[in-house]
């Protein structure tokens, strides 16, 4: 295992350990929830917009250290985000779970931040779902502004790779 696995590891771990962004929030403006059915793994994502602004961010995943650390990668990527911006950031992550060439990573990297640990998940299919679960969710919660709850997102059948 190279330096660089250990790091991402220990990444992911840290995000897992001590998630970000899992305080209520005092209004909600959009929310989405998310399951996958093949881990059990379940996620809430909860925004409070300012405008086209994510002025506020809770994402709360239950389940395995990959689905809690994406949550927690999120949280801390889109607080303080355009909702264009953080679209980007779900579309930019789902191609690069997706794409095997190293050269969008390349192109990308400096966007990524924290994000950048879970992209070794691409090599292990159900893994990805993992990953994408907190993401799915945000897409879903931007995509419906205005509806508390539009209901349960599932990465069974989803846009995620």
């Amino acid at each position: 295992m190279s330096a660089a696995d250990d790091l991402y590891r220990e990444v992911v771990l840290e995000h897992h350990r001590n998630p970000l962004g899992r305080q209520p929030l005092d209004r909600v403006d959009a929310e989405a929830r998310g399951k996958n059915p093949n881990c059990g793994d379940e996620v809430l994502v909860q925004l409070q917009r300012e405008g086209e602004t994510i002025v506020g961010v809770c994402a709360d995943a239950t389940g395995c250290a990959i689905s809690t650390a994406s949550a927690s990668i999120l949280a801390g990527l889109v607080q303080g985000a355009g909702c264009d911006r953080a679209l980007h950031l779900v579309r930019l992550f789902r191609q690069l779970l997706s794409d095997r060439t190293e050269s969008k990573l390349e192109a990308n990297r400096a966007e990524l931040g924290d994000l950048e640990a879970l992209i070794g998940v691409r090599k292990f299919p159900l893994r990805v779902k993992c990953a994408m679960l907190p993401w799915v969710a945000l897409e879903q919660a931007l995509e419906s502004p205005g509806q508390a709850a539009p209901g349960v997102v599932s990465t069974e059948g989803s846009r995620s790779p």
